[in-house]
C-alpha cells in the first residue's frame, strides 16, 4: 500500500483558536485528499523538542503556525524539514500594544528567510512578508459554515447586539460600551449580548452575558439581530483576520465594524453591513439597523453569500491542499 503523505503542522495546543481554524478544521479535508495530517505542539521540555525534530525529518510538508522559534531550534526546523510553509495570522512581528519591535521583526525575517512558501491570513500580513520571501499567498481565515443555521428563532421583544470575544479584547468592547448606552436610551429594547468569559458593568444598557463554548457559539450568534466588531487601526490590528466578523456574517447577522484592517476585505459597505469611523456613524448603522428589520435579513443574506464564496473551508481547503500537493509532486 502506498504510504500518504506526512503532513506537519506545528503550533500552539489545540485548544489554541489559531490551532483549530488554521489546522485542524482542515484535517478531515486533508484525508479526504489521501494526506496523513498530524499536529504537534513543539512548546516543552528538551526531550519534547528532540521527538519534534524527529517528526519534522519524516514529514513530506511541515507547515509552522505563527512560531518563529528561537535560535537554535528555528535552524534546525528549517534544516530538516523537506518543505517548509509557514502559516501566520496574526501581526507577531509588531508589539500588542500596536508599536514596532526589533527583536519580534528580526525572528520574524530570519524564520521566512529559509522557507519554501508563505500563507498570510490577510493581504496586510501578506505585504509584509513579501519583503521576505517571494513565495506567498494569502490564506484567509475560514469558517465552517454547515455549523452556522440560519433558522435559530430570535427574540421578538428585543434587539440583540452581539460581541463575541475574550477577556484579551475586553478593552475595545469597552470602548464602545458610552455609543451603545446613548443608542439604548432612545432605543429601550436593544440588548448587548457578550458570548465571552466576562460580563460588563453598565446600568444605562441591558447586556446579556453568554459563557463561550464551542458547542453554543453558533446557536447563539444566529439567535442575535446584529454583529459589531471595534478595531483600532495600528499595525498589529491590521494583522487581524476578521474571525468574529466571518462568524456574524456565517450567522446571517448584518454587520456594524470599524472602518479599519481586514473589515474592509471582508465587509460589503452598505450590502453585507457598515463600516463606520466615529461615533456619529456608529449610532446612524446601528439605528438603521434597529429600526429595518428586512435591511437586517437582506445584509445577512449577503454577508453569508460572501462567506460562502471566500471564507469557507469548502473553499479554502482547496487552496491549501492545492499548494500541498504541488510540493509533493516536485519530491516525486
Amino acid at each position: 500500500m502506498k504510504k500518504q503523505p506526512y503532513i506537519l503542522f506545528l503550533s500552539k495546543s489545540q485548544s489554541s483558536a489559531s490551532t483549530r481554524y488554521r489546522s485542524l478544521n482542515y484535517f478531515p479535508f486533508l484525508k479526504q485528499e489521501g494526506l496523513n495530517p498530524v499536529h504537534m505542539n513543539p512548546k516543552g521540555s528538551l526531550f519534547h523538542k528532540i521527538a519534534v525534530l524527529r517528526e519534522v525529518m519524516k514529514a513530506d510538508v511541515v507547515v509552522v503556525l505563527r512560531k518563529t522559534f528561537s535560535f537554535p531550534f528555528r535552524r534546525l526546523v528549517q534544516f530538516l524539514s523537506i518543505k517548509l510553509v509557514f502559516d501566520f495570522d496574526d501581526a507577531i512581528f509588531a508589539k500588542s500594544s500596536g508599536g514596532s519591535s526589533k527583536l519580534r521583526m528580526d525572528r520574524f525575517k530570519s524564520m521566512l528567510a529559509k522557507v519554501d512558501h508563505v500563507w498570510a491570513g490577510n493581504r496586510y500580513l501578506a505585504e509584509n512578508a513579501e519583503q521576505c520571501t517571494d513565495s506567498v499567498e494569502i490564506l484567509p481565515t475560514a469558517v465552517d459554515l454547515t455549523r452556522y443555521k440560519t433558522t435559530e428563532a430570535k427574540p421578538d421583544n428585543s434587539i440583540d447586539i452581539v460581541w463575541i470575544g475574550s477577556s484579551s479584547t475586553r478593552k475595545y468592547l469597552e470602548d464602545l460600551i458610552p455609543i451603545l448606552e446613548k443608542l439604548a436610551e432612545k432605543a429601550p429594547h436593544v440588548r448587548l449580548k457578550i458570548i465571552a468569559d466576562f460580563d460588563l458593568d453598565t446600568t444605562l444598557l441591558t447586556t446579556v452575558p453568554v459563557q463561550w463554548s464551542n458547542e453554543n457559539e453558533t446557536c447563539e450568534l444566529g439567535a442575535s439581530h446584529i454583529g459589531i466588531a471595534v478595531m483600532s487601526d495600528d499595525p498589529w490590528s491590521r494583522g487581524k483576520c476578521g474571525l468574529k466578523v466571518l462568524q456574524y456574517m456565517a450567522a446571517s447577522l448584518p454587520v456594524v465594524v470599524s472602518d479599519a484592517g481586514v473589515h474592509r476585505e471582508i465587509v460589503d459597505h452598505g450590502k453585507s453591513g457598515y463600516l463606520v469611523k466615529d461615533e456619529s456613524e456608529w449610532l446612524s448603522a446601528l439605528t438603521r439597523l434597529i429600526n429595518n428589520e428586512p435591511l437586517r435579513r437582506s445584509m445577512g443574506e449577503h454577508g453569508r453569500g460572501i462567506v460562502a464564496a471566500r471564507y469557507s473551508y469548502a473553499t479554502t481547503a482547496g487552496q491549501m491542499i492545492g499548494r500541498l500537493k504541488s510540493f509533493l509532486q516536485k519530491a516525486c
